[in-house]
């Protein structure tokens, strides 16, 4: 055991963020997304949404801000009207996080599988709502 660190977080996950570098990107994936056809490395983490995933990656993990938008979102496809309530809750748990972050970076859904598979990782949850993945872009620790 160790002090400090999330308990949400596994010890494969703990590793995949620690080898990551700068500009790597990771995915924290919902439910419905196809995560082991597309990832290059996976790590589940079924039973848990993403919204407390991404809250204790963010307690470790430093955003890029060397570019406009470090976080990226998968774009609602048009003529959907589902809601999505959950990226409300992304706003506030970034904000909280401390991390620069100004806006999301919308991605169509099919370039959002193609940048998937460049990922460094994803990460799949059990997360139920819609259009609830989301891309991280690792920056630097300058403290």
């Amino acid at each position: 055991m160790l002090k400090h660190i999330p308990g949400i977080l596994s010890p494969e996950l703990l590793k995949v963020l620690m080898e990551m570098g700068h500009g790597d990107e990771i995915v924290i994936a919902d439910g419905n997304f196809p995560a082991a056809s597309i990832a290059q490395r996976l790590i589940r983490a079924d039973g848990h949404g993403v919204p407390p995933v991404l809250e204790a990656i963010l307690k470790l993990f430093p955003l890029d801000i060397y570019v406009p938008q470090p976080v990226a979102l998968m774009q609602v496809v048009p003529g959907d009207t589902v809601k999505t309530p959950i990226w409300d809750q992304y706003r506030k748990i970034l904000k909280d996080s401390g991390e620069k972050f100004t806006d999301f970076e919308f991605v169509e859904r099919f370039a959002f599988y193609e940048r998937a598979k460049k990922a460094f990782a994803v990460v799949a949850t059990g997360e139920s709502a819609l259009y609830a993945n989301i891309i991280l872009k690792k920056g630097v620790v300058t403290k």
